[in-house]
């Protein structure tokens, strides 16, 4: 039976305390702290973001997909082991490679996709729209068939969804859905989508809590690169397609939300990620809400949007 349980924040940590980045590259928005680790980044930058990519997207485009998800395997790999990622994977007994699932993880940063891609499933993600006019990034989610979505036009940003997916499960792949929509911090809400999608397609959801990418790349919050980092991936049980067919999409995403953050927070995965809004702003105009079991947050960020309003023209 599904249930939801009430979560205790446990108390923030302190930002850490770093030396300033000297260099940068890829527009600024990557950043190095000596000119040694900037010159390893250029180099993995070349390899890793520039040709595996476009093999990827080569071999998709001659219809060649399982060699093309295999070739994804090989680059999150590739890449995870030139950053010295130390990717802890637990439950993946739970997983089903002939299913083709909902999965709903817990999002912190681009890092996130090296250990998902660490899955035994051939994977296809939503993912915003403003990364489809990066450059590299851009091609390569068009030319792999990635759903491209706003989040912010909410009911039409869902019906490009639903009406998208049934291709991707037809194809056996399983369909990964941010339940948060952001990469703000542990704090922010789950919304819907990803639960209705799963009950309107009669797909199986595979619940997956995913910390400490925020640690690997600040982006969008600073441009720091670190090597030698902790993420730790967690699958937790699935949720049967029946049982998404008998529950609401509401008792889904609570129950979700629930499993997902006390697993991210019972201290033995690595530390999430915190939504502290003096450092990294209020974030005006993105879709998200803050989980009622922040109360302090939630309040703060209410707060926020009212003075915003009321100062507004």
């Amino acid at each position: 039976m599904l249930e939801s349980a009430p979560l205790a924040p446990p108390a923030r940590r302190a930002v850490d305390a770093e030396p300033p980045i000297c260099y940068t590259l890829a527009g600024g928005r990557i950043g190095a702290s000596s000119l040694g680790a900037y010159l390893q980044t250029v180099a993995d930058a070349a390899i890793w973001l520039g040709a595996a990519p476009l093999l990827a997207r080569l071999l998709w485009r001659l219809r060649a997909r399982r060699a093309a998800a295999r070739a994804q395997r090989l680059w999150a790999q590739g890449l995870a082991h030139a950053l010295g990622l130390r990717i802890e994977i637990e439950g993946l007994a739970h997983v089903d490679p002939n299913q083709a699932y909902v999965v709903t993880p817990l999002h912190e940063g681009f890092a996130d996709i090296l250990a998902l891609l660490r899955l035994p499933l051939p994977l296809r993600f939503a993912v915003r729209d403003e990364l489809a006019g990066w450059r590299l990034l851009g091609g390569y989610l068009r030319d792999t068939d990635q759903i491209v979505i706003r989040p912010e036009a909410g009911a039409r940003a869902y019906r490009h969804l639903r009406s998208a997916a049934p291709l991707v499960f037809a194809a056996g792949e399983s369909l990964v859905v941010f339940p948060q929509g952001t990469i703000l911090g542990i704090e922010t809400d789950f919304s819907a989508g990803a639960f209705a999608l799963a009950r309107a397609c009669g797909r199986p959801i595979l619940p997956i809590a995913l910390t400490g990418g925020h640690r690997v790349w600040e982006h969008p919050y600073g441009p720091r690169l670190r090597r030698g980092q902790r993420l730790s991936l967690r699958v937790l049980p699935p949720i049967p397609a029946a049982e998404v067919a008998a529950s609401t999409t509401e008792t889904l995403r609570l129950a979700v939300r629930a499993r997902l953050k006390a697993a991210a927070l019972d201290g033995t995965m690595a530390p999430p990620r915190r939504f502290v809004p003096t450092r990294d702003g209020y974030w005006d105009g993105y879709a998200y809400a803050i989980d009622p079991a922040f109360p302090a947050l939630a309040a703060e960020i209410a707060a926020h949007r009212v003075e915003s309003s009321s100062a507004a023209p």
